[in-house]
């Protein structure tokens, strides 16, 4: 079988690394950031080398299967890209977080061009799980994926025959997800500068039970630092799955601002503070480099005197 692979970021490597682990050798990938030698996908590719194709119809060309695992905002784009490819009627599972009415436009993008598409919505964090991922399927060519997906190793099950709705639950978990990366970061950063943080801890921890409050909150500051970029993009379409319901959007506007405000912090640290450590010194670090009234700190974390009681 051959498996195209359009979009080779984390989630694309990750599900590549791990077909090809249980025998599946033939899978070639597109990335438009292969034209830079040095971007992320170059160097996914360098470490996990599948063959390189110059577009995204074809990598499709003469594939049974081909994942889709782009960005949020390029997934659309990448549906019509690889329409070209898709006249032989594989499955194109799309693993984008997007929108439900996203997804029914790529989908009728692919199935324009004789694909069979697959809405699939992963429901984890993909870099512990790799292909065995819990995901969502959703279209009416779902059911016929599934016996393929569990051969892969996929922990998938069918949603629903109707393109959207399996989106629709990841979109809603993303409101929460995504939002407490953006309220862990605010937080940690203010109560650090105050000096309170074991105190604003202990009793996140009472209200909020979990073992580990410092590290989970170390997790989700880490996770917007280095991928808040592409968590800005799926916190938009976010926006735009409250709004296909008919509701105003309040805080998950403001969500992927933080996001984009994280990710433009986290291009300047280095990466073992990002990946390694104790949460203290990743919001010292946070805290060193932001801009205060339009001037970068020094390296060392500025204080403040706290407010005064009204």
């Amino acid at each position: 079988m051959r498996i195209g692979f359009i979009g080779f970021g984390e989630v694309g490597s990750i599900l590549a690394r791990d077909l090809r682990a249980t025998g599946h050798a033939d899978i070639a990938a597109f990335d438009i950031a292969f034209a830079d030698e040095a971007s992320k996908a170059s160097r996914n590719l360098a470490a996990n080398p599948v063959t390189r194709t110059a577009t995204a119809a074809e990598a499709a060309a003469g594939a049974d299967l081909v994942f889709c695992c782009v960005t949020a905002g390029s997934a659309l784009d990448a549906a019509r890209a690889a329409a070209a490819g898709l006249a032989h009627g594989p499955f194109f599972v799309d693993v984008n977080s997007v929108s439900p009415g996203t997804k029914q436009e790529a989908a009728a993008a692919v199935a324009a061009a004789g694909g069979r598409y697959v809405e699939a919505a992963v429901m984890t964090s993909v870099p512990p799980h790799g292909i065995r991922s819990p995901m969502l399927l959703g279209g009416p060519h779902a059911e016929a994926f599934l016996p393929l997906a569990r051969d892969l190793g996929m922990q998938a099950e069918v949603f629903s025959a109707e393109v959207g709705g399996a989106s629709s639950v990841k979109m809603c978990r993303s409101i929460m997800i995504k939002g407490m990366e953006a309220l862990v970061t605010e937080c940690m950063l203010t109560a650090r500068r105050y000096g309170v943080e074991r105190e604003v801890l202990a009793s996140l921890a009472d209200t909020l039970p979990h073992k580990d409050w410092p590290g989970l909150a170390r997790y989700m500051m880490s996770r917007a630092l280095i991928h808040g970029r592409r968590r800005a993009e799926e916190v938009r379409e976010v926006v735009r799955t409250i709004e296909e319901a008919g509701l105003p959007a309040m805080q998950s506007p403001a969500t992927a601002e933080r996001q984009d405000w994280a990710a433009s912090i986290g291009q300047g640290l280095p990466a073992d503070i990002l990946r390694a450590g104790e949460l203290a010194g990743l919001v010292d670090a946070v805290l060193a480099g932001l801009v205060q009234d339009g001037t970068r700190t020094d390296g060392t974390v500025q204080t403040r005197a706290p407010a005064t009681s009204p």
